[in-house]
């Protein structure tokens, strides 16, 4: 099977990626809601909860990231949102990280 070349392909692809990350995130995020409140109280509530925002931010990141993208194929120049996203992903990541470390270890205490 061949992947079809054209203008604004590789933006698509690209789309569908953030947008399965976004849904990855949220399945995880719905997941964690029915687990980690049973371990961890109000804390995994909390931590439920800005991971589907975060999912949310992921999935209107990937909406605008592919407007601008159409935009600028049709224009020469301009900016993205492309260094935000990946490092707003980035930060969010290590913060779920460093979250999950710290329940780790509380939960390995009780």
């Amino acid at each position: 099977m061949t992947v079809p070349q054209g203008p604004g392909m590789q933006a698509e692809r690209t789309s569908l990626a953030w947008r399965r990350t976004a849904l990855s995130v949220a399945v995880g995020s719905l997941a964690g809601l029915r687990v980690l409140p049973p371990q961890l109280g109000a804390l995994g509530y909390a931590v439920s909860i800005l991971g589907l925002l975060w999912s949310l931010d992921l999935a209107l990141s990937a909406r605008r990231r592919y407007r601008d993208g159409q935009r600028l194929l049709g224009a020469a120049g301009g900016a993205t949102t492309a260094g935000t996203t990946v490092a707003r992903t980035a930060l969010t990541s290590g913060g779920f990280a460093l979250v999950a470390l710290v329940a780790l270890v509380l939960l390995v205490r009780r």
